[in-house]
């Protein structure tokens, strides 16, 4: 039996970046990946391929033009799903390269098979093209095995036209009208992304709001911006049935509407991808989510099997996940390089409109009985926002009041998730408003909207100063 330093199950972002974190340091490393491609949901079925969708999107509509007098961006008839795959798919095989290469070059054993316990130092794995197992050992183990999308009961996925969230871009077609099912990310990305193509969307959840993180303006301005792109937003509703017919699927909604649509998509959630491990060998268990409980260190209640990414839940995004297992490792051989993930950290929503948000919310802060004042910058009053059409973007800032200490950024528009990095650091350092009026900022360009929002707050401060109420801003 071959014996490792570190054995990971999953070669998503977590898995990849914990196997080279370890292997960097000189630790013999095996990754073992069920699947036929490296990547994880990441790179093959999940974030990577829908935002490149989105550019597409965003190519042939002429959105990103929306602004602009005369462009017409109706999306032309003739064109077919190969036409906004074919960048997907090309996206995806370099990304796999990528990652392929970053394994080769840390001199990381890639196995390929289902990996599973058979004790809890033992890996049996069972390659999806032979017959045999292969039983490997590993002196700590890394869980990275990601999630699958929620599946409800009674919902007839085997009918071709009723999609989830991880195989939705497998349609044949594009069809005229699509029900999307749960406003979350997901959801909502999927929702603006079809509706942009010119699919009529009809979004639906129970929920009386969109993305409950967002601050509640920022949520605002996307929900307009979805009515804008025509889509039917149906909050405070749920699906009861979804019945396919010979030629549409009926909906059934919880408010007694009957929708006849080309298409579904359940976007309701994700599970964390731990079935078929063998946890129950080992003292494990998962709880009604799929999910593993894990200390700061990422230890899980066996200390020296480790879990990270989506199979420990929030927050779930490729960016902390990677930043997980560099910790987890590190800690599992005591490297002395990196302790903790950044305490804070940015959300991007990749919707069309874009929205990115670090740091606190307006509703947070009243939560949370902070005094707190905002500034606003509009895209529409910034140069390049004029030059490349987009009028609808903005900047908001939330600081403290009264000593101006930055304490949330807010990004709607072009570049959101660029964009935010730049307030990031500010917050990492612990800056004030001031960073932003006193930095200069190439001109034209959508960074300069900080320093106005800043002004906007500085205002709004004085204002308060002088007597005047939050509410004024």
């Amino acid at each position: 039996m071959e014996r490792y330093d570190l054995v990971v199950i999953g070669s998503g972002p977590a898995g990849e970046k914990g196997a080279a974190q370890a292997a960097y340091f000189g630790k013999r490393v095996a990754l073992v990946e069920k699947a036929f491609h490296v990547g994880g949901a990441g790179i093959n079925t999940g974030t990577v391929p829908s935002k490149t969708l989105r550019e597409t999107a965003l190519y042939f509509s002429g959105l990103h033009q929306r602004g602009l007098y005369g462009v017409d961006y109706t999306v032309k008839s003739e064109l077919t799903v190969r036409d906004f795959m074919y960048r997907e798919q090309e996206v995806v095989k370099s990304l796999r390269e990528v990652v392929r290469q970053n394994i080769e070059r840390h001199k990381i054993d890639l196995i390929q098979g289902q990996a599973s316990f058979e004790d809890a130092h033992t890996i049996a794995v069972a390659p999806t093209d032979a017959d045999f197992v292969r039983r490997i050992r590993g002196d700590v183990i890394l869980i990275a095995t990601g999630s699958v999308p929620a599946r409800p009961k009674d919902i007839p996925f085997e009918d071709p036209r009723v999609h989830d969230s991880d195989e939705i871009l497998e349609m044949q077609g594009l069809p005229r009208t699509m029900a999307v099912v749960g406003a979350g990310v997901i959801g909502c990305e999927y929702t603006t992304i079809f509706a942009a193509l010119g699919i009529r969307v009809t979004l639906i959840d129970g929920r009386d709001r969109l993305l409950s993180f967002l601050d509640a303006e920022i949520a605002e301005r996307l929900r307009l911006q979805m009515e804008s792109l025509g889509v039917d937003l149906r909050l405070g509703d749920g699906v009861t049935r979804v019945t396919p017919q010979p030629d549409v699927v009926h909906v059934d909604t919880k408010r007694g509407d009957l929708l006849a649509m080309d298409a579904v998509l359940f976007a309701a959630g994700r599970y964390g991808a731990t079935q078929g491990l063998g946890l129950e060998k080992v003292g494990l268990s998962a709880n009604d989510r799929g999910l593993l409980a894990v200390n700061e260190h990422y230890q899980t209640a066996v200390p020296h099997i480790y879990a990270v990414g989506d199979v420990v839940g929030f927050p779930a995004l490729a960016a902390t996940s990677m930043e997980q297992a560099r910790v987890a490792m590190c800690h599992a051989f005591d490297l002395k390089y990196k302790t903790r993930v950044a305490p804070i950290f940015p959300l991007a929503v990749y919707t069309i409109p874009e929205i990115a948000m670090v740091g606190e919310t307006e509703e947070s802060c009243r939560e949370k009985k902070l005094d707190y004042c905002v500034g606003r910058a509009l895209y529409r009053a910034n140069a390049r926002g004029q030059i490349i059409g987009d009028l609808a973007g903005q900047i908001k800032l939330v600081f403290r009041y009264p000593d101006k200490t930055l304490l949330g950024v807010h990004v709607i528009g072009e570049s959101a998730s660029e964009l935010v990095h730049v307030g990031l650091m500010v917050l990492l350092f612990g800056g004030t408003i001031d960073a932003f009026i006193n930095a200069v900022f190439n001109y034209p360009t959508l960074g300069d909207a900080y320093k106005y929002a800043a002004y906007d707050g500085l205002g709004n401060l004085q204002r308060r100063l002088a007597g005047g109420s939050r509410d004024s801003e």
